[in-house]
């Protein structure tokens, strides 16, 4: 059985620094672009951050490019994102997901809460 399974949400002051993890299990995705996504209250869920399994390119939505870093780490099965001067409204569940295919990620995490206040 496939598992995302992310962490290191919680409650951070706007300024702040947060590290999320998603670790997959039942497979390995290193031949899988890896993503995340996130989803704040009363809004559609939206695109943060892609790692392209076979360039290593990065792409960020436009409203945390310089601020967010995602990673990977194919030996430990897991994906990374950095989160810098957080503002209020990062605000959202986080989402980690993995393997694109025909446009959509088949797997998907349960997420992970980050508040941040100001």
């Amino acid at each position: 059985q496939v598992q995302l399974v992310e962490s290191g949400g919680g409650l951070v002051q706007a300024g702040g620094s947060l590290r999320l993890s998603c670790v997959a299990s039942g497979r390995t995705f290193s031949r899988s672009d890896m993503a995340w996504f996130r989803q704040a209250p009363g809004k559609e869920r939206e695109f943060v951050a892609v790692v392209n399994w076979r360039s290593g390119i990065k792409d960020y939505a436009d409203s945390v490019k310089g601020r967010f870093t995602i990673s990977r780490d194919n030996a430990k099965n897991t994906v990374y994102l950095q989160m810098n001067s957080l503002k209020p409204e990062d605000t959202a569940v986080y989402y980690c997901a993995a393997e694109k295919i025909r446009g959509l990620y088949a797997y998907w995490g349960q997420g992970t809460q980050v508040t941040v206040s100001s």
